[in-house]
């Protein structure tokens, strides 16, 4: 029984998605004559603080670190997650924080959706997200439909995975983003997407978790991920904040 809802439950997230994605009204329209990428990170672990943050510092640019209150310094086998004093650096060093829930948990697995989006606010306000977090990622890339008039009435965007590129009549609610994950090979091959951009504009969302020399399933090495940025800035993509790239369509 186990097994099987361990197959069902990936499969849900995957359908609602698509029916998502292809039945959303609430589009606009993204033109871009050049050819924008974020950096995003989930949960967050704190090497994406100490690592990733730096990186794209290096080439003076910016990320969106979307921040689950109910992960707060914990201590995992494999990684630790961010504290609130290392929120409050990302926001200092000019990054930007987003919502990622607080009990990071699947939209359709939570009971009260906004009750728990207003503990996160709660979180981030206190860690100095003032007004509040205008930028959201779904816990597991898993949307919900009976989700999106909340997620609607409190931000901006909402990014999903998808493995795409932003481009032409997009549904703000659901941003597509390309992980950036093991085997590492696949991660440093990721400049293809850099090149798709380049060569047709428009906004490409890169997420990932850990940046570590020993990386969990979900993040790449330091070394992979200043590749990649590197790569970005040397093509002249504009690097933004999910913020900022929505500032600079019009949305």
């Amino acid at each position: 029984m186990l097994e099987r809802q361990s197959r069902i439950g990936p499969l849900v997230d995957r359908l609602a998605n698509r029916a998502i994605w292809k039945l959303a009204r609430s589009r606009r329209l993204l033109e871009t004559d050049v050819p924008l990428v974020s950096f995003t990170f989930d949960d967050v672990p704190d090497s994406a603080l100490g690592a990733g943050a730096a990186v794209l510092e290096k080439y003076e640019a910016r990320g969106t670190f979307y921040i689950a209150g109910g992960l707060a310094g914990q201590v995992e086998p494999d990684r630790r997650l961010i504290t609130p004093e290392g929120c409050g650096e990302l926001l200092a060093r000019g990054h930007e924080i987003g919502c990622h829930t607080f009990s990071h948990r699947r939209l359709r697995d939570i009971a009260g959706l906004g009750a728990d989006l207003d503990r996160n606010d709660a979180y981030l306000k206190r860690v100095g997200v003032s007004p509040g977090a205008s930028n959201f990622a779904f816990p597991y890339n898993a949307a919900w439909p009976s989700a999106r008039d909340e997620l609607r009435r409190r931000y901006r965007t909402c990014r999903a995975a998808g493995e795409a590129i932003n481009r032409g009549a997009v549904d703000p609610m659901m941003l597509k983003g390309v992980e950036i994950r093991q085997p590492e090979h696949e991660a440093r091959a990721l400049t293809s997407w850099i090149d798709d951009v380049v060569e047709r504009p428009g906004w490409l969302i890169f997420f990932t978790h850990d940046i570590a020399m020993q990386p969990t399933s979900y993040g790449c090495t330091p070394e992979t991920f200043d590749h990649l940025v590197r790569y970005a800035v040397e093509k002249g993509c504009c690097i933004l904040r999910v913020d900022s790239a929505a500032d600079r369509i019009g949305w």
